[in-house]
């Protein structure tokens, strides 16, 4: 079957800017970096490369001094998000230092129910966010749709986020990396800027 023509994305039939933020202008917010995706039944593809990527970025935004917040998810005690625990617990390469706030959340938008906008205000944050996190399809697409609907504009690092295999509708098995591409192809038709790796965006 030949292969359908690639569309112009929905940012640039209305004229979004695609050009990534300096660091020093943008706020860092790292979404569920929690050893849940590390180990067990939430083990993600790719999650241990995404995590040292990670790690990379939030070393950066510190040297550059930018605004940094922690998400995590509580999905309460006995399941493998419970912040309680050590399986729900920041992964320590990218744990918060002092003056870092942690942001809880329970649904994948990281904005919806949470103090996560409240906080920025009071960081004093510009409309500029850089994105990672965990997983790639459920709470970073969700936390950037959240992003830009509420007028941020957000900007995913693509190499600092990771997702696992699922079945499709039908049944048939969809790897990591198909939905890996979906979720960022989908987040960059409209809801924000991607970036391949940690480098591009320390470069600009």
């Amino acid at each position: 079957m030949p292969i359908s023509p690639v569309s112009q994305t929905l940012r640039s039939v209305i004229g979004l800017d695609d050009t990534p933020p300096k660091l020093a202008d943008a706020t860092l917010v790292l979404v569920d970096f929690q050893n849940t995706y590390r180990t067990g039944v939430m083990a993600l593809d790719g999650a241990e490369p995404a995590l040292a990527a990670a790690a990379r970025l939030l070393a950066a935004a510190r040297a550059a001094g930018m605004k940094v917040v922690h998400v995590v998810n509580d999905g309460g005690e006995g399941t493998p998000y419970d912040i309680r625990a050590e399986i729900g617990s920041i992964s320590p390469e990218v744990a918060p230092v002092e003056g870092e706030p942690v942001v809880v959340k329970t649904f994948p938008n990281s904005f919806h129910a949470t103090d996560l906008e409240k906080t920025l205000r009071e960081l004093g944050a510009g409309p500029e966010l850089v994105i990672a996190g965990f997983m790639t399809h459920m709470c970073v697409t969700f936390t950037a749709q959240g992003a830009f609907n509420l007028g941020y504009r957000p900007t995913v690092v693509a190499d600092a986020t990771a997702t696992r295999s699922l079945a499709g509708p039908d049944g048939t098995p969809q790897p990591a990396e198909t939905l890996q591409a979906a979720a960022l192809t989908t987040i960059g038709d409209l809801f924000g800027v991607v970036v391949p790796d940690v480098e591009a965006l320390v470069r600009g």
